[in-house]
């Protein structure tokens, strides 16, 4: 059999980085029946409601809709059960200390298999407000609006009618 090299993404949470501030970003490893891998290999996932928490000094993901394999049997997974993370144990001492600070969270940023071995991404993040929200939306919009205008001056085309 031919081993996988290389990264190919299942699923991404798009929206994570519009409601939150990104702090830090890490991989960590994921404990999956078969079944969720084989569901996971046809690229089916969800991150939108999914969160990470540390319980008993090991990490969890909670929340993560993987849809049951349609050919399963009756081994078939429950698709939001909780899973546990693969993380080192001094990794997990930092996420608790940082989480403890106040107003931090967890969020799975995105789903892939790394070299044949499925990998989520985790960001320790802070939830933005809708005022931030509306700021970054208003800036990004002043960005692409100069771009515009740059290319525009750039081709020869003026902006006057």
């Amino acid at each position: 059999m031919v081993k996988e090299v290389g990264r190919k993404l299942i699923a991404q949470n798009k929206k994570a980085r519009h409601d939150y501030s990104i702090e830090d970003v890490f991989e960590c490893g994921l404990v999956l029946t078969g079944t969720e891998v084989k569901s996971l290999r046809l690229g089916r996932a969800s991150l939108i409601d999914g969160f990470a928490m540390v319980r008993d000094g090991e990490l969890w993901l909670s929340g993560v809709h993987i849809p049951e394999y349609t050919e399963g049997t009756w081994t078939n997974h429950t698709p939001r059960r909780e899973r546990k993370l693969l993380v080192h144990k001094d990794e997990i001492n930092r996420l608790t200390a940082k989480t403890k600070e106040g107003g931090l969270t967890l969020i799975p940023l995105s789903i892939y298999f790394k070299d044949g071995k499925a990998k989520i991404e985790l960001a320790v993040a802070r939830g933005k407000k809708s005022h931030d929200k509306r700021a970054a939306l208003m800036e990004q919009q002043a960005g692409r609006e100069i771009e515009r205008e740059i290319s525009r001056r750039r081709s020869g085309k003026s902006g006057d009618r």
